[in-house]
């Protein structure tokens, strides 16, 4: 069964860098999704009982020697399919088509020209439209008992349809927005052509992991570990919803968090859910610990060390308190994401406490059985979540911001006049930001004080010799590629001048205009 009660629709992955963004437009039509790889069986599939199946691209040619297969009898289970590029090509081999190596490769911005009157899949779309393609092979004759659906210059079959099986296919990438109606074709197969309804959301999501928490948990006691991050708010509130004051959740302040963010914690979201919060305050401990050290590796090492001590020792009291009311502590909640999963081969979990952003890395030896409530969903579902359980815009709308917090994001070594010096500048990036409405428009934007370099610079009519503080604006839909953000210059400006006016220290404003690869994210 699916992680949730829908039947899903199931995206074979060829080894796509897309799988994952089709899962999340299919997600988008309001239908729950999930990716398996292709090594999966018809009878795995069958035992899944899916209402659709979307087969991704894949780098390969299906004429190469091992190249990625489909199991034949999947096509034979009466399941709607929709192929995508080297998934279509798979279909048609599979149904006796023709795949051919014409030397004629398609990448990138394609016109297309398409029957969009008469079939369940391009109907409502423009005859003429722009798509994006990304292939070398091209289907020349389509399987027995398809119509051909468009065509280009190159492509002679570049989609068919067989409306009787409910078998769908096209070459180009739907998926991505460079495709101009590309949604539209994931819209038309799941509701026009395999008829599915669009009826999965996050009511749905909060509803069903309430009643599974309740089940999983019973009367024990619940510990959570919180970042002030999305993730793990929202992991938090829906076992709140579920067992109430069962639940205790932990916050560390470690120093090494942005302006306000203690606050927005301890005070609104504290009075958004009515959750029981203990703070653990480990400034000194953890400034103490980092005390001359540089290297950035060494100082992860010491911020996720300093991390489990404190959490332990909460563990610890809160398991004595545990004892005194005759409930133990058993469950442990994790934010871990569907993305994370995915990554890490699909893994089923586990009763040890696993390394995980949200709670900063604990031991294998805590044993607790874990509390997954966001193991299904990418982050735009959590944030829709959190909302959906009015939690904080400040919470819910936050960037991604790392588990070391500005301890990484100060090159050099981490003092507290540099952290004051970082939560300054990043409070004005921050409001400049949220005022420009850009928000929404960017993935994240560490601000990085290059604390062990000086440059020259005029302020006040004198000479000085001031830190530079790096704007790193990036546009990302997963994080593991990234753009840098193109901010409008005004912005740009308003935020450098408030920074070298208001911020002691600082004479320079940089800007990091490297995409990833090659450049990560964080700059530590």
């Amino acid at each position: 069964m699916s992680e949730t009660s829908q039947r899903p629709v199931l995206v074979v992955d060829f080894g796509a860098q897309y799988a994952q963004l089709i899962a999340r437009r299919v997600r988008e039509a309001s239908v729950y999704s999930e990716i398996v790889p292709h090594t999966i069986t018809a009878a795995e599939v069958a035992a899944k009982n899916p209402i659709g199946i979307v087969l991704s691209g894949g780098p390969s040619s299906v004429y190469e020697e091992g190249a990625p297969a489909l199991d034949t009898g999947i096509l034979e289970l009466g399941v709607p399919t929709l192929g995508i590029c080297y998934g279509f090509q798979v279909m048609a081999t599979q149904l006796g088509g023709e795949v051919a190596h014409t030397g004629q490769r398609e990448y990138g911005s394609t016109a297309v020209t398409a029957r969009t009157d008469d079939n369940q899949l391009l109907r409502g779309q423009p005859t003429a439209q722009t798509v994006w393609m990304s292939h070398g092979d091209s289907v020349a004759i389509a399987p027995d008992g398809f119509e051909v659906l468009a065509s280009t210059a190159s492509t002679p079959v570049a989609a068919f349809a067989n409306d009787e099986k409910r078998f769908y296919g096209v070459q180009w990438h739907p998926e991505v927005k460079h495709s101009q109606y590309g949604q539209d074709v994931i819209v038309n197969f799941l509701h026009k052509a395999a008829g599915i309804p669009a009826d999965w959301n996050s009511g749905n999501v909060i509803a069903e992991q309430v009643e599974k928490i309740r089940a999983q948990v019973g009367s024990a006691r619940v510990i959570a570990g919180l970042s002030g991050g999305v993730d793990s708010a929202v992991a938090a509130a829906i076992v709140h919803e579920a067992v109430g004051d069962q639940l205790v959740c932990v916050f560390v302040d470690h120093g090494l968090l942005r302006q306000d963010e203690r606050r927005q914690v301890e005070v609104d979201y504290v009075a958004a859910t009515g959750i029981r919060l203990v703070t653990i305050d480990a400034r000194e401990q953890f400034l103490t610990a980092l005390a001359g050290v540089s290297d950035p590796e060494t100082k992860r090492k010491i911020i996720g060390r300093e991390f489990i001590r404190s959490f332990e020792q909460a563990e610890r009291d809160l398991i004595a308190e545990a004892d005194a009311d005759g409930e133990p502590i058993r469950f442990l909640v994790q934010g871990t994401l569907y993305p994370d999963v995915v990554e890490s081969g699909g893994g089923s979990g586990t009763a040890n406490i696993k390394s995980h952003h949200n709670v900063g890395g604990l031991p294998e030896d805590l044993q607790f059985e874990l509390v997954e409530p966001l193991r299904a969903l990418f982050k735009d579902e959590v944030r829709a979540i959190g909302r959906e359980l009015g939690l904080p815009e400040e919470i819910v709308g936050r960037q991604p911001f790392p588990g070391p917090g500005l301890g990484i994001r100060i090159v050099g070594e981490v003092t507290e006049a540099r952290l004051e010096l970082l939560r300054h500048a990043d409070a004005i990036v921050r409001a400049e930001l949220s005022a420009a409405g850009l928000d929404g428009e960017i993935w994240q934007c560490p601000v990085v004080l290059l604390a062990d370099v000086r440059s020259v610079g005029v302020q006040g009519d004198g000479r000085t010799y001031g830190h530079p503080i790096v704007l790193r604006p990036v546009s990302s839909e997963d994080a593991m590629t990234a753009d840098w953000t193109r901010l409008p210059y005004d912005v740009l400006a308003r935020i450098s001048n408030r920074i070298t006016n208001e911020v002691a220290d600082v004479n320079r404003v940089v800007l990091d205009v490297t995409s990833k690869p090659p450049g990560t994210i964080e700059w530590e």
